[in-house]
């Protein structure tokens, strides 16, 4: 079949016709494509970037979502964790107030027990005392008692002196010089007994071995204080033969002093001396040198006393600190210390067991913690608040960077 051929207006070559045609439509509906593609492609453009934007959208709504919901659980869990941090320090706290509390008390016992003990040795003293002045008390009324009738016998052996003294008297009438000499006797006695009505003054009878009259120095209360022996003679000479024959008295009377009153004295000897372990007196000067002898004895006595009742009380002292009372008390004392002692180191090994436990819990606390907002920061990104202990401190950092620097310099 012949086609038809017609010349193209461009290059001036000859085209069929059906080819010129289908080559005109296949441009103008390739056209039509493109244009239609073009438009679904802008379309599809435009919807892909309407998506994308809402998609971006929609992503960024969810990362803040997401952002602000794990900022609020990491924040509650925080919170939570810091809370049941505090609670564990405030137990603690209060635990170690405790602990101050009974070191407190622990102390105040102690000085408890020192007060008491201080009060015990006073309680002590004041019954020694007590006891002391019962016996004192009881001494002195048992000395009254006596005092009481030796005044009686005293009164009764002056009623009889009185009649000796009228007779020896009449004797003396006559010029005997033994009974002159009795008289002197008899005078000293008196004399004795007047002037010291405490003492005991007693005669040596006739045809006994011995003095003339021994005096007992007793004081208020009645205790004996030592012993004068009296010698009279009432001759015209001297003989040293009575001395010897007096010391021999006095042992035998166990008598502290012995005098010799004379009216002839020794060669150089005025009123009175000591001759040989003898008091030698004069007439005249026997009162005064027995008020002194007297007061020598008493004064003796007393310092005596005094070194035994410090002697008795050390001894009443010493006897309790080496009994068994003293003793009980002591342990009982030291056992309270030892159990409270060893309650106390029980008590600081098991706080110092907790402290080192709720520590570990702690730090395993702190370093999940910090783990969770370590990881949340990787999630979120910068968004995610800071919590200053978690963090570094830059400063130190920078510094240590500064002396290392220094340090690679110099």
């Amino acid at each position: 079949m012949n086609q038809e051929k017609i010349k193209c207006p461009e290059c001036g070559h000859m085209i069929e016709l059906s080819e010129a045609i289908s080559h005109d439509i296949e441009d103008k509906v390739k056209s039509k494509f493109e244009q239609q593609i073009q438009a679904i492609k802008k379309e599809s453009q435009d919807a892909l970037t309407h998506k994308e934007e809402e998609f971006n959208l929609q992503l960024t709504k969810a990362k803040a979502d997401l952002t602000a919901k794990a900022q609020k659980e990491a924040l509650e869990s925080v919170n939570l964790d810091l809370s049941d941090l505090k609670a564990q320090l405030d137990e603690k706290t209060k635990k170690l107030q405790g602990a101050e509390q009974f070191e407190l008390k622990l102390r105040k016992k102690t000085r408890e027990l020192e007060e008491k003990e201080k009060s015990l040795e006073l309680e002590i003293m004041r019954k020694l005392d007590e006891e002391r002045k019962s016996m004192e008390e009881s001494l002195s009324k048992d000395f009254q008692e006596q005092h009481r009738l030796k005044d009686a016998e005293k009164e009764k052996q002056l009623s009889d002196m009185r009649k000796q003294i009228e007779d020896l008297q009449r004797k003396a009438e006559q010029g005997s010089q033994q009974n002159q000499g009795e008289v002197l006797e008899l005078e000293l006695e008196d004399v004795l007994k007047t002037e010291f009505p405490l003492d005991e003054i007693e005669p040596i009878g006739k045809g006994q071995r011995g003095a003339d009259v021994l005096q007992i120095v007793k004081t208020q209360f009645g205790r004996v204080c030592g012993k004068i022996l009296w010698e009279t003679k009432r001759t015209k000479n001297w003989s040293d033969g009575w001395i010897q024959k007096l010391k021999d008295d006095q042992r035998e009377a166990k008598a502290d002093i012995c005098v010799i009153v004379s009216e002839a004295l020794p060669s150089g000897l005025s009123n009175f001396n000591q001759t040989n372990g003898v008091w030698v007196c004069s007439l005249q000067a026997y009162l005064s040198l027995a008020i002194a002898l007297r007061v020598t004895l008493i004064q003796v006595a007393s310092a005596n006393l005094s070194q035994e009742g410090k002697n008795e009380k050390m001894e009443i002292m010493y006897k309790y600190l080496t009994g068994s009372e003293f003793r009980n008390r002591v342990e009982a004392i030291v056992e309270s210390f030892v159990a409270m002692k060893s309650e106390l180191e029980a008590e600081k090994r098991a706080i110092q067991k907790i402290w080192s436990k709720r520590e570990k819990q702690i730090e395993n606390v702190i370093t999940h913690i910090g783990g969770m907002h370590g990881d949340l920061q990787g999630i979120v990104g910068s968004s995610l608040p800071t919590i200053k202990m978690l963090e570094l401190d830059t400063t130190a950092i920078e510094c240590g960077d500064d002396l290392e620097g220094k340090k690679k310099l110099n």
